[in-house]
């Protein structure tokens, strides 16, 4: 049965008795993405545009482009949390998001990754993100 979610295949690995099975049962909802894969998947699925994106991220357009285009290796965290920011991503996304860029996830013990979290909850922008990290006298997303 194709088409699983991730939660699913968690409840399923968590219950399995044998791993083989498990992975064999569902070879079909197995799929590691690249960074570029999974950015298309993700501007296809919410019906964004890769130049919004871009601009909302406040990232330099070259760079970001270079993101997209898988041209960048492991880019910096706070580039891609800007992404997911402008992304309007949810926290689960970003964590994804952070995996197949090659970071770990949004830690709910570091006070700068709540922010974020926080953000992402509540649909800030780019720019209204950076204001409360700063009032934070933490280090803004792009700083």
């Amino acid at each position: 049965m194709p088409d699983k979610d991730t939660a699913q295949l968690e409840n399923e690995l968590r219950d399995a008795k044998d791993v083989e099975n498990f992975l064999s049962a569902n070879a079909q909802n197995l799929r590691e993405f690249t960074l570029k894969e999974y950015l298309r998947k993700l501007l296809a699925e919410k019906n964004l545009s890769q130049a919004q994106v871009i601009r909302d991220s406040q990232l330099d357009e070259g760079y970001a482009k270079k993101i997209f285009l898988g041209n960048t290796i492991r880019p910096a965290r706070s580039k891609i949390l800007s992404l997911a920011v402008a992304m309007n991503l949810s926290p689960r996304e970003t964590d994804y998001l952070l995996y197949y860029a090659g970071h770990g996830k949004l830690y709910a013990r570091n006070a700068w990754d709540d922010v974020i979290t926080f953000a992402l909850t509540n649909h800030k922008t780019v720019a209204e993100t950076n204001e409360l990290l700063t009032n934070l006298q933490l280090e803004p997303l792009l700083g």
